[in-house]
């Protein structure tokens, strides 16, 4: 079934669209806005002073393109978000959202989304006090996100969270905590990304206590995830503020991934870890939490650099007492009792591996060998019922 979203381009041939010329107009827009509206907000810089919210189905938000028509919160004094979206069928493209005090731009249980050529930035550049997520789907269901950039998020500047059918695409995410982050999620895509300058490129996590677990079918792919080595300023407690400056892709507790033809380099700590919620330290208090990766598939990647000043103490011991880098590929070494986890690492170019042995009391071993396994490939994403994909 062909999504409404395509109510967007009709609205414009036809008139039915708002074109708005002041914040106050585009203020009005959002309240008075119901089923099947579309708002053209021409180029210009629009100041908020409180968030803009809307619940409504088949809607657009569409700008004069990410560098050209601003919409600015630097005055918030109001609300949780800059821009706060629920319903069916929501397209928010061609704008900027700056310097709000929570997150960008949330869009919370919708179904049909597309994010394009949209920009989020704390204009002040890494800052604990910066909100949280830059472009933020959560609970959503057919998501696209592409041609977008996500700049200065204290915790991921792309998030996408306790989703389905999700596709990050062409995108650039610079100095936040987690460039682009994939979060108890299932069925998800990430390519053709530039992840540079975070304190971690691109993760892939599955967290407990939350109401839904289970992330698995990933694939990370024709990325590039270079020099993600700003010191981590996630506000103390979030769970990113776990995670090591100069750390390229980590997949932590999520099962059936696939990681292929990126370029991964110079990430200080180390270019890809696997990891179990176990590293943590944190007790384990929610029972149908399942904490390790399991099915892990790393294959014709290109890593370089990186591994020489690790933000993280196994690995800074592990290079004091190797005098060398940290491999390309660590693993934590928590698996299920005695099960395979099958994280298998296939044609990398050469990439050097360890596995960290955490759970024998950090006793590492450098053996590829019991790795060099292949993985059925994953499918591709379909949300070919979006029909302005």
């Amino acid at each position: 079934m062909k999504s409404l979203l395509a109510l967007g381009p009709l609205c414009l041939l036809i008139g039915c669209a708002e074109d708005v010329s002041n914040s106050e107009s585009i203020r009005r827009w959002f309240v008075e806005a119901s089923d099947g509206g579309t708002l053209i907000i021409p180029a210009g810089h629009y100041e908020f002073d409180r968030s803009l919210v809307l619940r409504a189905n088949n809607i657009a938000i569409v700008g004069a393109g990410q560098g050209r028509t601003v919409l600015s919160f630097r005055k918030q004094q109001q609300g949780a978000e800059g821009v706060l979206l629920t319903g069916n069928g929501i397209r928010i493209e061609g704008l900027a959202v700056e310097d709000t005090v929570g997150d960008a731009i949330k869009i919370n249980q919708s179904r049909d989304v597309v994010i394009r050529d949209v920009r989020t930035e704390w204009t002040r550049g890494p800052h604990t006090d910066n909100g949280a997520y830059g472009i933020y789907p959560v609970q959503c269901e057919n998501v696209l996100i592409e041609a977008s950039a996500a700049i200065g998020a204290s915790d991921a500047g792309i998030y996408v969270g306790q989703s389905k059918r999700i596709i990050v695409r062409n995108s650039v995410a610079r100095h936040n905590v987690a460039g682009i982050e994939i979060e108890n999620s299932t069925d998800a895509d990430v390519y053709g990304n530039h992840a540079t300058e975070n304190t971690g490129g691109i993760l892939v996590f599955d967290l407990p206590n939350l109401p839904i677990q289970g992330g698995r079918r990933t694939r990370v792919f024709d990325n590039k995830v270079h020099r993600n080595n700003t010191p981590n300023f996630a506000p103390p407690g979030n769970t990113v503020a776990g995670v090591p400056a100069g750390t390229g892709i980590m997949i932590s507790a999520n099962d059936d991934i696939e990681v292929f033809g990126n370029s991964v380099k110079d990430n200080d700590t180390a270019n890809m870890l696997v990891v179990s919620y176990l590293i943590t330290g944190n007790p384990l208090t929610d029972v149908n939490y399942d904490p390790y990766p399991e099915r892990i598939y790393i294959h014709d990647n290109v890593f370089s650099g990186g591994g020489g000043t690790p933000d993280s103490d196994p690995l800074k011991r592990l290079v004091d007492q190797t005098e060398k880098p940290v491999p390309d590929i660590v693993w934590d070494g928590y698996s299920r009792g005695e099960e395979d986890s099958q994280i298998c690492i296939d044609r990398n170019h050469g990439a050097d591996f360890v596995n960290l042995g955490a759970p024998v009391g950090f006793i590492p071993s450098f053996a590829l060998e019991p790795h060099r396994c292949k993985l059925d490939s994953l499918g591709s994403v379909d949300l070919s019922a979006l029909s302005t994909i």
